[in-house]
């Protein structure tokens, strides 16, 4: 812009702390290239961002899709490369900051001067996903300010691996260390670069919750029932559940019967308490949770289905997107809606629960479709016996584009206890007017 309007937008910045100088320039030039008088066109910018004071965050309480927030964060890790970004190169700089709070990977669209260490102050970011992680996207709209290397704590504690319960391990955890038991434990086989490996895959538990894991190196006397202190254990994400990943860098030990813990193996392997179905919608992803509720619809692709044999996505008339024609493989699935007066959640069952629900097996399906001459038979079925039931279910939740869904692991009829659920129901209502 014209020199002219640097006192304005310097009044603007002052006045717009949270916006960057370039998105106020940006705004200025757009109003004046339509000839709105100079006053007039400093109201309008401030009307327009005035109300929009950026929510100031800590790493750990990033959400994806967040938008113009602020970070005041310290600079790990920074590299610089060049990209093809729609058949141009384009130089961007990545790497991973944090706070007191946790860590996450950023990406700079922008040229920034910046070295590891650096203690910064960053304003209009973005948050997306990347590897199933929250990072944080600097854009051109973006602004990054150094802070004073004292307003943020040392570098050597920002990056030190905290010590947590299972439950508090989320995105915003690299590396952690605890202390846990395994509840389960088996051997599988795989492919690594042509090489075959056999990993240890099983659930970890304390008093807090259950995660899964993983260890690419033998355990040597672990078992189920064992206790384990594991260090810099790495932590990767799948559709919001954490996983554990024990490798020849993590320091694992077998905890002793006489060293004193929180828990013992026998108070944490029983099966979780159900939670509110409200509880489990604010969540990305749980694992290994359980929740009772009345099934108030059967969602349309319950019943028969036909599944491919390379993939296993459902199919229609023997062809798939990925495969082509395919001799498909006879399947049978329930989706179904639960509702516990709090919220009410999608739920997928396979086979072997929607058989064990709805009391007819896959074969018995079959004779009940072929009967009836009617493709829907089946689903309209099992709308008729299951609608209405109350049911209990334990499995993962993971939230999708269009919720949270919930694929149950076992399934089974609480008992019929009207008393205990009406009072639990008043309970709840105390306090609220009717």
């Amino acid at each position: 812009m014209e020199k002219k309007f640097a006192p304005h937008i310097e009044e603007l910045t002052k006045a717009l702390g949270h916006i960057s100088r370039s998105t106020i320039e940006e705004e200025l030039e757009l109003l004046l290239k339509y000839r709105v008088p100079i006053d007039e066109a400093k109201r309008s910018v401030i009307k327009k961002y005035r109300d929009s004071s950026p929510v100031t965050k800590k790493v750990k309480d990033l959400v994806i899709g967040d938008r113009g927030i602020a970070l005041e964060v310290r600079i790990l890790e920074i590299n610089k490369k060049d990209v093809n970004l729609r058949g141009d190169t384009a130089t961007i700089f990545s790497g991973m900051l944090g706070d007191e709070t946790g860590l996450c990977s950023f990406t700079s669209w922008k040229s920034i001067s910046l070295n590891s260490g650096d203690a910064v102050r960053v304003l209009n970011a973005s948050v997306r996903s990347w590897h199933n992680r929250a990072e944080v996207n600097i854009g051109d709209r973006s602004e990054v300010e150094l802070l004073q290397d004292t307003d943020l704590p040392d570098i050597r504690e920002i990056s030190e691996t905290p010590v947590k319960k299972l439950n508090d391990i989320g995105y915003s955890d690299m590396f952690v260390s605890s202390v846990a038991a395994v509840i389960e434990l088996y051997h599988r086989e795989v492919n690594v670069k042509g090489k075959a490996l056999t990993i240890i895959e099983g659930v970890l538990a304390d008093e807090t919750g259950r995660l899964p894991f993983v260890s690419w190196s033998l355990l040597d006397g672990v078992d189920i029932g064992s206790i384990l202190r594991f260090e810099d254990a790495s932590v990767s994400m799948y559709r919001g559940v954490p996983s554990i990943h024990l490798n020849e860098s993590t320091q694992v030990q077998i905890v002793g019967p006489d060293e004193e813990l929180s828990f013992t193996f026998e108070s944490v392997n029983v099966p979780p308490e159900p939670l509110f179905i409200r509880d489990v919608l604010e969540n990305e992803g749980m694992f290994d949770v359980s929740v009772k509720g009345n099934i108030v619809s059967v969602r349309p692709g319950s019943g028969l289905i036909t599944r491919c044999p390379e993939c296993n996505r459902v199919i229609m008339k023997n062809t798939c997107r990925s495969h082509g024609s395919v001799d498909g493989i006879q399947d049978m699935r329930i989706k179904l809606i639960l509702d516990d007066g709090t919220g009410s959640l999608l739920v997928m069952l396979n086979r072997e629960l929607s058989e064990i629900i709805y009391g007819k097996t896959l074969h018995e399906c079959e004779l009940v479709m072929g009967k009836a001459m009617s493709p829907n038979a089946v689903y309209d079925d099992m709308k008729n016996i299951l609608t209405g039931r109350y049911l209990g279910v334990r499995g993962n939740t993971s939230r999708v584009e269009y919720g949270v869904t919930f694929v149950a692991k076992s399934v089974w009829l609480p008992s019929h206890d009207p008393e205990s659920r009406v009072r639990a129901l008043l309970e709840r209502l105390e306090g609220v007017d009717i």
